[in-house]
């Protein structure tokens, strides 16, 4: 039986095979594996795209949430940490690192609910309990998922009428774009990863942190190298957080294609939005007009409790899906009396019951897509 996979590597690496092979070849020759001259240029170039003053590659993308909230603490408070009486609104809607990077600079999550359309934390949410209860909150962690941007004209707002920090979470959404600027400019820092699967992704783990604020580039870059510009007389408890110089090269080798391969991707969701906008089982996703999707997943939702059905039968056929998330942050274990609920979380709740995640390969065949596109109406057809 032919298999269908979520994202194929392996394919992607013949299509950029050159790049990749010479820009590795010139790591083995130089040897400078530690902060090599390929990090550099890839903090300039990704600087350059982004229209962003600074650029700082770190050792993954939740090192780069870690960071980019230390720094804050520092310059902020006045502190190596925050406390427990700071509290960082954000969405319980998301992958684990997003939360549990708040913890481990010592705050609080605060978890408010997200748009029932976009899947993105409500600004509407964070309005209501600003009003109500936020004498505490510093900050707001927005995640752009699966692609999407946030609403950042009503996050922003907020942000500077209360005083609070933002820290885009730009792990899903590298390309994205809300009207005409690059997520992760438009807040204070923003905070991105190239796992393997991102849709600017390495060979491994990799990450980076940017921002327009002098003084906190100056402190990620102290903090990524166990705290200090001297490493013989450190200023602040650190980390060993560096990016890898093979990674970035190969970073720099797959960055030339990163256009491409978003409208890659916006393309299959346009294929996918023609051929399923029939189906009565299912929603598809939204986009917020102002919004440049780049389809880090293409997200379905599955409607009267048939999700995991269908994800069964595609997998009888082949094809594979995912579930992006499956349970909340707040019903984790690792947040139990470390967390506040700010307000109900219903529909976030619902999501982790009807999502579903199939494939969306940039490189993708027509007739695997084509196939997926049959599997699902069968399934409808039956049930």
């Amino acid at each position: 039986m032919k298999q269908i996979p979520m994202l194929d590597l392996r394919r992607e690496y013949e299509y950029m095979k050159g790049d990749i092979d010479t820009a590795i070849s010139r790591c083995l020759e130089h040897q400078q594996w530690i902060l090599g001259p390929e990090v550099k240029e890839l903090e300039k170039k990704v600087a350059q795209y982004l229209k962003i003053r600074h650029s700082i590659g770190v050792s993954s993308g939740t090192d780069a949430l870690v960071l980019a909230l230390r720094a804050l603490a520092i310059k902020i408070k006045g502190r190596e940490y925050f406390n427990e009486t700071d509290e960082i609104i954000t969405t319980p809607f998301t992958f684990t690192a997003t939360g549990d990077a708040i913890l481990r600079v010592r705050a609080t999550p605060v978890f408010v609910d997200i748009d029932a359309q976009t899947y993105n934390i409500d600004p509407n949410k964070i309005r209501d309990y600003l009003v109500s209860s936020g004498d505490r909150v510093v900050g707001i962690i927005p995640v752009h998922l699966y692609g999407q941007s946030c609403d950042m004209e009503k996050i922003m707002a907020l942000a500077q009428k209360y005083n609070l920090f933002v820290v885009e979470d730009v792990a899903q959404a590298f390309g994205g774009r809300w009207q005409n600027h690059y997520l992760g400019s438009i807040g204070t820092t923003g905070a991105f990863s190239f796992f393997p699967s991102k849709n600017l992704g390495g060979f491994g783990d990799g990450g980076m942190v940017v921002t327009n604020d002098d003084e906190i580039a100056e402190l990620v870059s102290m903090l990524l190298k166990h705290g200090g510009k001297d490493k013989y007389n450190v200023d602040h408890i650190g980390y060993n957080a560096r990016l890898d110089t093979l990674q970035a090269a190969v970073l720099l080798a797959k960055f030339k294609y990163i256009e491409e391969f978003n409208e890659r991707r916006r393309k299959v969701a346009q294929f996918y939005n023609r051929q399923l906008s029939s189906l009565s089982g299912i929603r598809l996703p939204q986009t917020l007009p102002n919004a440049y999707h780049v389809y880090h997943q293409y997200t379905i939702r599955v409607l009267n409790g048939k999700r995991d059905e269908l994800q069964r039968y595609l997998k009888e056929n082949g094809i594979s899906t995912m579930v992006y998330y499956p349970l909340s942050l707040s019903k984790m274990k690792v947040f139990k009396d470390k967390m506040k609920e700010g307000g109900d979380l219903k529909e976030a709740e619902r999501a982790t019951a009807e999502v579903l995640s199939i494939p969306i390969e940039p490189l993708a065949k027509e007739e695997d897509l084509f196939l997926i596109v049959k599997s699902i109406r069968e399934f409808f057809k039956s049930n």
